[in-house]
């Protein structure tokens, strides 16, 4: 077995989940042939940052971002701060030679995107993109499906990620409102992860028109003397708190794209349908473990309708958590697979996907995006340049 240091950047939720997953990766995917070491994690706020040492068995902690890239122990990061800092980060990790598993969207704007894969491909070092949604078992198994030709020629898209976390005005102000910090809203925040399913499950988009709304326009400010939801101090929403549109893709089918933080009912309605000439699937994240098929290759009307199946250990990656028909698996299953992927590609000294460049692909649909909020007509999607 083979021992890699590493580093995690930034400790809030998704620090300790990415975390966790280092920590389950031995266990759940023992063929990959590499142990996990924690060598060190950093936060801007002390107390996190210790937080995160004590819990996951860090050798050590630090504030300073730049003291644990200098660490010769550490092989590989993974970055889960605010979109503004991670061009910084994925720069000076890359310069370093470290290999990095960076929380989409990497750069906060499209441009800065380009500047990151930049560096990555200067320095030679190996990027892996925490788009986890691909990994669920059952769109793997819809993958497989796709590419066997049994949907037949791919005709629609459609995808929805509803998720009313901010649904109420009292919902204190954060760094995913503020454009400076963020980017884009729910275009980076949420749109990141259905763009890439649209890439992954049917091809390239070519093409987009798209709307975006903001409701809530300012929210309370929380502080240490009115940390509830009561505070009489507002700011203001710099992005948006949807966004809808249609695409065209390469291979000419065609699709709609929603999201929305601020909607009420859905509690995370991440969902795609992809209808073929031969037959169609429905998914969705809020029945992770169950996918809707219908296949129909003739085309007879008696056999009109889907068929539920139940994820179980003869679809992708099941077998590494349960034996169990139908006993599911959770989220953080699939960074845990999104770790055994980027380790991997580690091990093996190969670019495995989604990396940069996969990123990027998502980062050029949503310049278009947001190009056509602007003009209020279809936009290609073309090269985007850095800055």
């Amino acid at each position: 077995m083979r021992s890699l240091g590493i580093g995690v950047i930034g400790m809030g939720w998704m620090g300790h989940t990415h975390s966790r997953a280092y920590r389950q990766l031995q266990d759940r995917f023992n063929e990959i042939g590499i142990v996990p070491h924690l060598i060190c994690c950093a936060d801007a706020i002390e107390e996190r940052a210790k937080e995160g040492m004590i819990r996951h068995g860090f050798n050590s902690f630090t504030t300073d971002w730049n003291e644990l890239l200098q660490n010769k122990q550490i092989s590989a990061v993974s970055i889960t701060t605010p979109n503004d800092h991670h061009q910084n980060i994925i720069c000076a990790a890359s310069s370093a030679k470290k290999h990095i598993l960076c929380e989409k969207p990497v750069g906060k704007t499209p441009s800065q995107t380009v500047v990151i894969q930049d560096a990555i491909k200067k320095n030679g070092v190996l990027s892996f993109v925490g788009f986890n949604y691909r990994w669920a078992p059952m769109i793997q198994y819809a993958k497989q499906l796709i590419d066997q030709g049994q949907l037949g020629e791919i005709t629609h898209f459609r995808s929805r990620y509803f998720e009313g976390y901010a649904r109420s005005p009292d919902e204190p102000i954060s760094w995913r409102f503020d454009e400076s910090v963020s980017g884009t809203g729910v275009l980076n925040d949420m749109l990141s992860h259905t763009t890439d399913l649209a890439h992954f499950l049917v091809g390239s988009i070519k093409m987009v028109i798209s709307n975006r709304k903001t409701w809530i326009k300012t929210r309370p400010v929380a502080s240490s003397e009115t940390p509830s939801t009561n505070s009489p101090s507002q700011q203001q929403v710099t992005n948006e708190d949807y966004v809808g549109g249609l695409m065209k893709f390469s291979n000419d089918a065609r699709g709609s794209f929603e999201a929305c933080r601020i909607i009420t009912g859905p509690q995370q309605e991440l969902k795609v349908e992809i209808n073929g000439t031969k037959g169609a699937i429905i998914w969705d994240f809020e029945r992770m473990n169950e996918l809707q098929v219908y296949l129909n290759p003739e085309r007879e009307p008696i056999r009109q309708g889907y068929t539920r199946l139940f994820s179980n250990p003869e679809y992708p990656f099941h077998k590494h958590f349960n034996p169990g028909q139908g006993t599911g698996l959770g989220y953080e299953d699939l960074k845990t697979i999104e770790v055994s992927r980027f380790l991997s590609s580690v091990a093996e000294g190969k670019q495995a996907k989604p990396g940069i460049q996969e990123a990027l692909e998502v980062a050029s649909v949503h310049a278009a995006v947001a190009k056509s909020w602007e003009s209020e007509q279809w936009e290609e999607v073309r090269p985007i340049e850095g800055k």
